[in-house]
């Protein structure tokens, strides 16, 4: 099956823009695999595979990468294929680390983080997310003045759409 970006999938799915999701992810995001009964922004993913695992491939021009954010319920773990990304973790983000190619992270739940693309060439990132309940899903929290700027720039339908793939904006201290 061939790879499609979150991007595509979900203007497919949900008529949000590209430009939107590109707000809370990597300028582009492939799910590769995750499991049959997942719901998200992964669900479009050409393999279906075991429960508790969810991969995809971060593809990041350099300077790219998402904003400080925290999955709810599950770890992000990511495995440099290649480029060099600055991982930061932390409440501010205030701690960082490199990865290169073939480096490895593993950043618990509910800890804020994010990453970005430090190279001058594209980078990318494999990046596996398990969840820690029987729930396969994957909530993500972003701090609500992102979502104030989606709405703004893309509309209410785009924000809504967000939501129903499990974007979620709280208040700036704990996002």
């Amino acid at each position: 099956h061939k790879l499609q970006t979150y991007q595509t999938q979900n203007f497919e799915a949900h008529k949000i823009p590209p430009g939107a999701v590109e707000k809370v992810a990597a300028r582009r995001v492939y799910p590769v695999m995750a499991p049959a009964d997942y719901q998200g922004r992964s669900a479009g993913t050409p393999v279906k595979g075991p429960r508790g695992l969810i991969v995809s491939i971060a593809e990041c021009e350099p300077g790219n990468g998402p904003g400080l954010h925290r999955h709810l319920n599950t770890v992000e773990n990511f495995f440099c294929l290649s480029g060099r990304f600055e991982i930061a973790w932390g409440d501010r983000g205030e701690h960082t680390l490199v990865l290169e190619p073939l480096d490895m992270i593993a950043v618990p739940r509910g800890e804020n983080r994010s990453f970005r693309n430090i190279s001058n060439e594209l980078g990318r990132l494999l990046v596996m997310i398990v969840p820690e309940s029987d729930k396969q899903i994957d909530p993500v929290c972003f701090a609500p003045s992102l979502a104030k700027e989606i709405e703004h720039q893309y509309g209410k339908t785009a924000l809504e759409g967000l939501q129903k793939i499990g974007f979620t904006f709280e208040d700036e201290s704990t996002a």
